[in-house]
């Protein structure tokens, strides 16, 4: 546990909620995959599938950490895992707001042309998805990091006189 907590510079206990919650959204996406993929068939090779998926994901992550740590600036290696758990949670909740919001507006697949329809889904999903990125970045404890990575994607995407004002 100390060479755990030495590589990923962890100096106090509450510090090891990240990694532990890491490692359970990692699991828990590992069995929603296998289960998409392997269907209903049996509960045993859903399983093993998990499993598997389970290993590609965790070494998958570890090289992103890998290459990112270089050129994200944080104080600590842990602070790393909190970074993906919120690009998580944002991602995945700026895709269940955008369906109430354009049900509210009164677009659905049935009134509109399905590729027209999933344009404007994606795109609802991508503002909603700024905002709640620096809210869940200030939730978790990293506003300056999704601030600035914040300030970063909106120039690159043409919004760059309005940041500097």
């Amino acid at each position: 546990m100390e060479n755990f907590k030495k590589n990923w510079q962890i100096q106090q206990n509450w510090q090891l909620l990240f990694p532990v919650l890491g490692i359970l959204i990692l699991g828990y996406c590992s069995y929603r995959l296998a289960d998409v993929i392997v269907g209903n068939i049996n509960l045993f090779l859903v399983l093993i599938a998990s499993v598997v998926i389970f290993s590609l994901l965790l070494k998958l992550t570890l090289f992103l950490f890998k290459k990112l740590e270089k050129k994200w600036i944080l104080d600590y290696r842990w602070e790393m895992i909190r970074v993906f758990i919120v690009f998580s949670v944002t991602g995945s909740s700026s895709m269940f707001i955008g369906k109430p919001i354009m049900a509210l507006i009164g677009i659905t697949k049935d009134n509109l042309n399905t590729t027209v329809y999933w344009i404007l889904y994606i795109t609802v999903g991508l503002i909603f998805y700024q905002f709640m990125l620096v809210f869940f970045g200030w939730l978790f404890g990293q506003f300056k990091f999704f601030w600035e990575f914040e300030k970063k994607m909106l120039s690159r995407i043409g919004f760059k006189k309005f940041l500097n004002q």
